[in-house]
């Protein structure tokens, strides 16, 4: 059966439990995990992330948004959820009803959040970020105190933890991190020595689990690195794996003279009789503009360059020297193919960007296809899920990974 889409995320969940078991290995068990599963997971798709993450004994589900937290709640993920950006008064009672604790920025808020736990006669859990210095949302440091003070004195609240963020953990010098992590531990001393005390304390994002062993704490929140990227200057190097590849299939194979423009602007002519290959990805699926003449993508196992302007639907690629592209064949725009490689990292630096930003601007009209042991297990689609896709799609995997390792036997 041929592949039921053209555009498609492959997410393989058995990397995912691998890079989850090598991250809390690299913590240890006394320290938990806390899953950041904002902006769909990054891309990879927040209910199935969050629900292999808590299978595979992750603590907390981070999001940022309300809507990202009922999604979660509504698709039954049972674990404590976070809000780790702050929330309007307005999300408050919605937030109380499915279990998801705010971070709380300030006492207008705290005194909003008391009180519809008063209307609602149980306590709300709440979070709050002392900021140490990432400058964003949250607590000085010098407020702290007095701020937890004032909270305490409001009925039905219920500290669930402190926490604070870092904005260089990835820098060649961590000594800013560690001065930060350093100053979190003096603050949570002092709030202590008041009677102040959270039941959970944590700092380390990605960079800083894998680059700060002292800031592990309680909790590590794990997001890029969960997902198989290594932040920069990584210097644990776990062994993780990329959890996700962007692919597609060639829609149009075009022979064209020399001197032919290409796309919008006619940024591109050709300088040769080239062989042209449509494929039905552009800036509408997430894939950036600023990759026009200057990105790469795998056909048969080789890097092809983009010709041309990358346009909302559709972007062209050279495949002269790929005598077996045709119309159907795949293509990698990010993961391996044929022994090759195109690493999420280089797509972001071609479009001077961050690989966070080239896998959340991944729309909704690209599938997800979520594969386990090398079986397709479940396809989500614009128009829902069907089992015949999904059939199609397992079909189609297990004849292209088939292929794959007979090409790498001879």
């Amino acid at each position: 059966m041929p592949m039921p889409v053209s555009t498609w995320v492959e997410v393989d969940l058995d990397r995912f439990a691998t890079n989850l078991r090598a991250l809390q290995a690299l913590v240890g068990d006394r320290t938990r995990v806390l899953l950041v599963a904002k902006a769909d997971a990054y891309g990879h798709g927040a209910v199935e992330m969050a629900h292999a993450a808590e299978a595979e004994g992750v603590s907390y589900l981070g999001v940022a948004t309300l809507h990202e937290g009922l999604q979660l709640r509504i698709s039954g993920c049972r674990l404590p959820i976070v809000a780790l950006s702050p929330l309007l008064p307005s999300e408050i009672d919605e937030a109380l009803a499915h279990d998801i604790d705010p971070t709380v920025a300030d006492l207008d808020f705290a005194r909003e959040l008391s009180a519809a736990a008063v209307r609602a006669g149980r306590s709300a859990r709440f979070h709050v970020e002392i900021d140490t210095g990432m400058g964003r949302i949250g607590v000085r440091e010098e407020e702290a105190e007095e701020f937890l003070s004032r909270i305490g004195e409001l009925p039905k609240l219920r500290l669930a933890s402190l926490y604070t963020h870092f904005p260089d953990a990835d820098a060649d010098d961590v000594s800013m991190a560690q001065a930060q992590a350093d100053q979190f531990r003096s603050v949570i001393a002092r709030l202590a020595a008041r009677g102040i005390r959270a039941p959970l304390v944590h700092a380390a994002n990605s960079a800083g689990t894998v680059n700060l062993d002292g800031a592990h704490l309680d909790c590590v929140r794990l997001g890029l690195i969960a997902y198989g990227v290594h932040p920069p200057h990584d210097r644990a190097r776990p062994q993780i794996a990329p959890v996700m590849s962007l692919r597609s299939r060639i829609v149009q194979v075009r022979e064209l003279p020399m001197g032919t423009a290409v796309s919008y602007s006619r940024t591109f002519v050709t300088k040769r009789p080239t062989r042209m290959a449509i494929v039905p990805v552009g800036y509408g699926h997430g894939y950036s503009w600023l990759l026009s003449n200057r990105g790469q993508m795998l056909v048969g196992g080789r890097r092809v360059p983009i010709l041309g302007r990358v346009t909302m639907d559709l972007t062209m690629v050279d495949v002269t020297d790929v005598p077996q592209a045709a119309v159907g064949a795949e293509v990698v725009l990010f993961g391996e193919q044929g022994g090759a490689r195109i690493t999420v990292e280089e797509v972001a630096a071609w479009s001077e960007t961050l690989p966070y930003e080239v896998m959340c601007t991944i729309g909704k009209r690209v599938t997800r296809l979520y594969r386990r042991a090398g079986r397709a297990v479940r396809m989500t689609t614009l128009v829902g899920e069907r089992p015949e896709w999904t059939a199609a799609a397992d079909d189609y995997l297990r004849r292209r990974d088939a292929s794959a390792t007979v090409g790498a036997r001879t």
